[in-house]
């Protein structure tokens, strides 16, 4: 499978909007884990890896952001991601990394296993080879 924009509810209401996501509807896994980066420096990158088997769903919550898939061929997309109603889905072994962070800028990460480090690809050779 490869990396998919997921569209999200969006309920419009005068007072304000309201999007939500629950199992198995919006997400295509178990929840095992949430989390979140923020306060990234102008010019910084965030990732640089993939995951062995994790499952993973970003979504822009406040400002935006670039989050850019090298493909094992080298070749590259990028999925410039600045809604809060739709996320990106990045099924395992996929390498990705985040970049072009605007101010005050939030991403939610849904994942679908509990942290583990065994479980990180951190070299593209590695993750060619698996």
């Amino acid at each position: 499978m490869k990396p998919i924009i997921l569209d999200f509810p969006k309920i419009q209401d005068p007072r304000g909007n309201l999007t939500f996501l629950q199992y198995p509807d919006q997400i295509p896994f178990e929840i095992q884990r949430t989390f979140w980066t923020y306060d990234v420096p102008g010019g910084e990158v965030r990732g640089g890896h993939a995951y062995k088997t994790q499952k993973e769903i970003i979504i822009a919550l406040s400002g935006s952001f670039d989050v850019v898939i090298t493909n094992l061929d080298g070749t590259t997309e990028k999925y410039s991601l600045n809604r809060s109603y739709y996320g990106l889905y990045l099924p395992a072994k996929t390498w990705r990394h985040i970049e072009n962070f605007s101010t005050n800028s939030l991403a939610l990460h849904i994942s679908s296993e509990s942290f583990s480090v065994d479980n990180y690809i951190r070299d593209f050779e590695e993750l060619k080879d698996s």
